[in-house]
């Protein structure tokens, strides 16, 4: 992918910076781990410290002095996860923050304008995201009203697409662009998904995302679901499925055809003490780590396995040294690229 602040080969997982960093990791290791695409959150970027803030600043890649490409989240699928604190119509969503009960309303139209704003390289569109389980005819709702939101999302775009922060008065950006992608939805419902996946590539998006899934389906299921989408999506353009990021997975999905994945698992994991290894996970917590002079992960060539044992690391996370949570953040981002069981994956 030709991105205006990178080029990014795929397939590539792209770790999580929900409030434009990702939890632990400074942005020069994750550019000496060769992270070319990261993550960040409209619904909290909205919220806190406000995107008109981040766009007087520059936008988001100055604000938080990263030069290579970013992708936005549209903040569907955090609004549609505040259950009761939210209503949904069919001009978007009225929702009330998880901070401080202020109500707010984000809509395809606002969601877009927002992230053009931040300024990331790939924006989404606004969907809504179908819990599960869901009837036939509640995930054909879903996606009807979805559907709707994509061709105001895209119409959206195109009205204030020059608007992006980092072109203005830029010779180094000048006729670079955001990309939006679509999001294909459909619940668990094959038949939806096929459907869903042909009329929005219809709309003609320079890229397409598998969402709604990891929302509390069987693995069986998700992959079954993630196979139906892509015999429909374009193989010359990127296909994303959101939210999936197990090291077993990424290398599963890369070899399906998947371009794109994200998941915040490697990080909040790694702030837990659970590591992610080629023999599985790892609890460093573990008693029986206390004395153990191995590297965390034997087939891991990464700077944290060469370096530190399991014993340090379990030290550093039973007695709550940040630096424990940086160094196993660090071995979790980077085990699809290091490990020897991943290597599929590149």
């Amino acid at each position: 992918m030709n991105l205006p602040h990178a080029e990014v080969e795929t397939p590539v997982f792209m770790p999580v910076g929900t409030q434009a960093t990702v939890k632990g990791m400074p942005q020069h290791l994750l550019e000496e781990m060769d992270a070319r695409i990261i993550l960040g959150n409209t619904y909290h970027l909205y919220l806190r410290p406000g995107v008109e803030r981040i766009r007087e600043l520059g936008g988001l890649h100055k604000f938080m002095s990263w030069n290579r490409a970013m992708l936005t989240d549209s903040g569907g699928f955090q609004v549609f996860s505040l259950n009761d604190l939210r209503k949904v119509s069919e001009q978007g969503v009225e929702f009330r923050s998880h901070l401080d009960g202020s109500t707010h309303f984000l809509s395809p139209e606002n969601s877009i304008a927002a992230q053009i704003h931040l300024g990331a390289d790939i924006i989404m569109a606004f969907d809504e995201c179908t819990e599960h389980p869901a009837t036939h005819e509640r995930a054909r709702s879903s996606m009807e009203m979805t559907l709707r939101w994509l061709k105001r999302s895209k119409d959206a775009f195109e009205a204030k697409k020059s608007e992006v922060p980092w072109t203005i008065g830029s010779d180094q950006f000048a006729g670079k662009t955001q990309s939006l992608f679509g999001i294909v939805q459909g619940g668990m419902h094959a038949d939806l998904r096929r459907e869903s996946a042909k009329r929005t590539v219809d709309l003609d998006f320079p890229g397409y995302a598998i969402g709604g899934l990891s929302v509390g389906e069987s693995r069986e299921l998700t992959r079954e679901m993630i196979e139906v989408v892509l015999e429909h999506l374009p193989k010359d353009k990127p296909r994303y499925v959101m939210g999936v990021g197990y090291p077993e997975e990424i290398v599963e999905y890369a070899a399906l055809g998947v371009d794109m994945m994200d998941c915040v698992i490697p990080t909040r994991a790694a702030r837990h003490g659970l590591l992610l290894t080629s023999e599985g996970r790892m609890n460093i917590k573990n008693a029986k780590y206390a004395g153990d002079q191995n590297p965390p992960d034997p087939n891991c060539s990464c700077w944290v396995c060469r370096r530190y044992t399991r014993a340090y690391l379990r030290h550093l996370s039973m007695t709550g040294e940040p630096l424990g949570g940086l160094l196993n953040t660090a071995h979790n981002l980077s085990l699809p690229r290091h490990n020897e069981a991943c290597t599929l994956f590149y």
